[in-house]
């Protein structure tokens, strides 16, 4: 994850579980209303439909289109995908996010598995993830004030 886009991350992450949780419309097999189609309609502002309008251009679930994502493809998918690395998130992210797969997430949330299709299970995914996310950016934040301290002296 780009480090330096922390704090973004973090508001995305919060907002996909946020909205994830108040919609009745959770369908994983939808590119616009699963896992990483929640995140992409927070990024990218597009949605739900859009975005899987865009993915039906190319065979796969995301996980399959992130494999074979090129930036310079000038298809509307991998443009999606560009503007989410360019978020902050890196395709192994998102990769994580469809499955629910990420180790160190999976230990935050408390179980050892999660399953990729339950939207309570992702709603617990996000949430963990942006407090992993949470930790790392004020350990970078504390880092920063003990080092400028340090040079003022």
């Amino acid at each position: 994850m780009n480090h330096s886009k922390l704090e973004s991350v973090i508001v995305s992450l919060r907002a996909a579980a946020l909205k994830l949780q108040s919609e009745n419309h959770y369908q994983w097999g939808h590119m616009g209303f699963c896992n990483c189609g929640y995140l992409a309609q927070e990024i990218s502002g597009k949605q739900a439909q859009e975005i899987h309008k865009s993915a039906l251009q190319k065979p796969g679930d995301w996980r399959d289109q992130l494999r074979e994502y090129c930036p310079a493809s000038g298809l509307p998918m991998d443009g999606i995908i560009s503007i989410m690395e360019d978020a902050g998130f890196s395709v192994q992210d998102l990769i994580n996010l469809e499955r629910l797969d990420d180790h160190r997430v999976l230990k935050r949330v408390g179980r050892g598995t999660l399953s990729h299709n339950s939207k309570q299970d992702v709603i617990d995914y996000l949430n963990a993830w942006a407090s992993i996310c949470e930790e790392e950016w004020l350990g970078s934040v504390k880092l920063t004030i003990m080092n400028s301290e340090l040079l003022s002296v």
